[in-house]
């Protein structure tokens, strides 16, 4: 049987648009990532996905992820609670001014905790501070969420402000 999921996008056009959440229980800073970390940016990946059954880059290989880090314009992002990684961000930016929040999530241990709407507002914010390549500066941040991820997912990107622009039914393909 396939399954069928609805995709969601969402965006946000200014940042003035970003409405931050109550203060999280817990302290979350944000490490920048580079090609170097390549085996905790696939590791942080497959940790958050497991439970939503992400599965589009279960098979690339080193050399992929280094080519993804290395490419201009994208930005991985940790999240950490003391010494733990929390959950990871990336971001897309193009040359139009757009940039895509590709991955968005916490691993299953900092799930429920309280982190979610605080980390989307960090990760939001180093959005719409990306520079596309060229340098020009973020005029849309937007992202996708699938009926298939996190349950209160889509209501938390809407709580911090981004609005849905096209919805799509179809058969579940892997992030």
């Amino acid at each position: 049987m396939v399954e069928q999921e609805i995709v969601t996008f969402l965006e946000m056009t200014s940042p003035d648009q970003l409405r931050p959440p109550r203060p999280p229980p817990l302290s979350l800073e944000m490490e920048r990532l580079d090609r170097g970390s390549v085996g905790l940016v696939r590791t942080t990946y497959e940790r958050i996905g497991a439970p939503y059954n992400w599965s589009g880059r279960s098979a690339w290989s080193d050399e992929t992820w280094e080519e993804l880090l290395s490419r201009p314009g994208v930005e991985s992002w940790l999240a950490r609670v003391d010494d733990d990684v929390a959950g990871m961000v990336e971001l897309d930016a193009q040359p139009d001014g757009a940039v895509e929040i590709v991955v968005f999530g916490l691993v299953p241990q900092f799930v429920g905790k309280g982190l979610g709407a605080h980390f989307l507002l960090m990760g939001t914010r180093l959005a719409w501070e990306a520079k596309a390549p060229g340098g020009g500066p973020a005029r849309r941040v937007w992202l996708h969420t699938s009926s298939r991820d996190h349950p209160h997912a889509r209501s938390n990107y809407e709580r911090r402000g981004f609005r849905t622009f096209r919805t799509e039914q179809g058969a579940r393909s892997g992030l």
